[in-house]
């Protein structure tokens, strides 16, 4: 199923890459999160990969987190990769040129939300992890720029009589680990949270999702620019719903967060039905009844 032009994220990449450190607050702020739950795990990973790795934001962040000691830096825009430091590559994260097990960790900070094939990504990334290798990952989720979204539909509808799609669909959280479980990963576990970025106006905040590669890529947009009446109805529209009282808009950008090991012999496992060695009636301090006794019964 194809979602995204992937030939456009590549190109807004490249065309964001000059400009990137004056808009990166947001990977960055994704970036340091991220690292900072490497500090719940009481061992190192030598030998890590950043996929979709920007400009090197992740690295600079990390600042010896995690222990890593090897880093390559992996990149679908040549030119967003070619201003990271150390190891670089350009690749595609829907076709990874990595060998099974090469990795302890493998790290991705805003970038898979742009992968059409997810499952087969999550796939590829656990092959290439050796064995009780970590999987941890930021993307966006749906509920990323539901203001602006808004916004922009009833703009259009407005204006032109009918609407299409103006901000790129993302991945609801309630799905995330059931991904991670299909892809073959132990333990898996995906939560959210969202972060809310202030702006002047909505011209601004269009203006640092294009300076972050994050412009609308979505096969089924619009290819034409959008009009300047239906640009206009738009912020009109947003402050009137979503407006602070002081002239500010909110936008919201939900951060889904991905972790799964890759399955080893050592990891803790579910006991196995019937292998219990204590009944629930006495850890509860209760009366224990057949399952076809019921409460009150006279027999």
């Amino acid at each position: 199923m194809l979602v995204f032009d992937r030939r456009t994220v590549r190109a807004h990449r490249d065309r964001a890459a000059a400009g990137f450190a004056g808009h990166d607050f947001l990977v960055r702020e994704a970036a340091d999160r991220l690292a900072d739950r490497l500090l719940d795990f009481k061992r190192g990973f030598e030998v890590a990969l950043d996929l979709g790795c920007h400009t090197g934001t992740l690295a600079q962040v990390l600042r010896g987190r995690g222990g890593i000691t090897h880093l390559v830096q992996a990149d679908l825009s040549p030119a967003m990769v070619g201003q990271a430091p150390g190891l670089r590559l350009a690749a595609d994260e829907e076709l990874l040129p990595f060998a099974p097990a090469s990795f302890d960790l493998v790290l991705s900070v805003l970038s898979l939300h742009w992968v059409n094939d997810l499952p087969g990504t999550l796939l590829q990334i656990s092959r290439c992890l050796k064995p009780d290798g970590l999987f941890l990952a930021c993307m966006l989720g749906g509920d990323t720029l539901r203001e602006l979204r808004d916004a922009l539909l009833q703009a259009e509808a407005d204006v032109t009589g009918g609407a299409s799609p103006r901000v790129s669909p993302f991945a609801e959280v309630r799905d995330a680990g059931g991904l991670l479980q299909r892809a073959g990963f132990a333990l898996p576990v995906a939560d959210s949270e969202t972060i809310a970025v202030d702006y002047p106006d909505t011209l601004r905040l269009m203006r640092d999702l294009r300076g972050m590669g994050e412009s609308n890529a979505a096969l089924a947009r619009q290819r034409h620019p959008t009009r300047r009446a239906v640009l206009a109805a738009a912020a009109a529209i947003y402050q009137q719903r979503h407006g602070r009282t002081d002239g500010r808009i909110p936008a919201s950008f939900q951060l889904i967060t991905l972790t799964g090991w890759r399955p080893h012999e050592s990891q803790q496992q579910p006991l196995r039905p019937g292998s219990a060695k204590s009944r629930l009636a006495a850890a509860l301090g209760a009366p224990e009844q057949s399952a076809g006794e019921k409460a009150g019964s006279d027999g």
